[in-house]
């Protein structure tokens, strides 16, 4: 349920991103999360034992059970754990180990701790839900890199000569007819998002070979002689693999991190834009310094 709700509310936030290419012409997305919809699941109560189901998930009870321990009714069973916490440090989390959770566990209970508290209080309103799923989104989206390259990881060398220049562009060439990349990410990215309510997990072992040449291109592009006038968009083109990499690698973590699988969507599309960018500035000046 929390991994649900989670997913809902950042596709809410971020329904465009996840538009079905194949019903952009008739102007129907393919993913849309209405207001109704997150508003039905903050006050969902399946098992209609007056304990909504996403304070049973903050609990640990099972919300289709009124009774997950038989003989307690859940609403008892969390009387009695709520009194524990307030008494501890950390009176926003359930008991519980908290070391070895996901980005998704972690997040999520700190997320449905404060609902429970607006919930109380009662200031859980439609600008409410708005505001929790901005700040879903922006905690997905403003994640760092993991592994940023320097000029000092670079072997620059310092000849700015046509014959460097075309060295240079050869072993580009060479690099990318050693490692192609022949399936097209956006593509496989479809197959996994099936349609507004499901996605196909499996579509994102399609990424393994696109993640293994990119990997394989990064480290020979850090490897291989570079003029030192090219040194920047060098650099700036590898660090551009290397964060869609990160993002790709991220993706593939959904059934297990769905927050850090999310993070990985929201960035690649932006990413690869950059990506394309470097990718263009760096060909454009091969090609200009070439023909001077």
């Amino acid at each position: 349920m929390a991994t649900a709700f989670v997913v809902a509310l950042f596709l809410f936030k971020n329904k465009d991103t996840f538009t079905n290419q194949n019903e952009k012409a008739s102007e129907q997305e393919g993913l849309t999360y209405k207001n109704e919809v997150l508003e039905n699941l903050v006050n969902k109560d399946t098992d209609l034992d007056g304990v909504l189901d996403w304070e049973e998930s903050l609990w640990g009870t099972d919300p289709t059970k009124k009774e997950t321990t038989p003989g307690i009714p859940d609403g008892n069973a969390i009387a009695k754990l709520k009194p524990k916490t307030e008494q501890g440090k950390s009176s926003k989390l359930p008991p519980g180990d908290t070391e070895n959770l996901t980005e998704t566990d972690k997040f999520s209970r700190e997320f449905f701790a404060t609902i429970a508290t607006l919930n109380q209080n009662g200031a859980m309103d439609q600008e409410t839900i708005e505001k929790l799923s901005s700040s879903l989104a922006e905690h997905i989206q403003n994640s760092p890199p993991r592994k940023v390259f320097v000029l000092a990881d670079m072997k620059i060398k310092n000849d700015n000569s046509l014959q460097a220049i075309k060295n240079y562009d050869n072993t580009l060439n060479n690099i990318y007819k050693k490692y192609p990349v022949k399936e097209n990410v956006m593509n496989v990215l479809q197959r996994f998002i099936v349609d507004q309510d499901n996605v196909d997990s499996s579509a994102l072992l399609e990424l393994d070979p696109i993640i293994e040449q990119t990997k394989k291109i990064i480290d020979a592009m850090v490897k291989m002689e570079v003029p030192q006038s090219f040194a920047s968009l060098h650099l700036e083109f590898v660090n551009g693999l290397q964060n869609s990499t990160e993002n790709l690698t991220d993706i593939k973590l959904y059934d297990s991190d769905v927050i850090v699988a999310l993070s990985g969507i929201s960035k690649y599309e932006k990413n690869i834009e950059t990506l394309a960018i470097a990718n263009n500035n760096l060909a454009n000046t091969i090609r200009q310094k070439l023909n001077n």
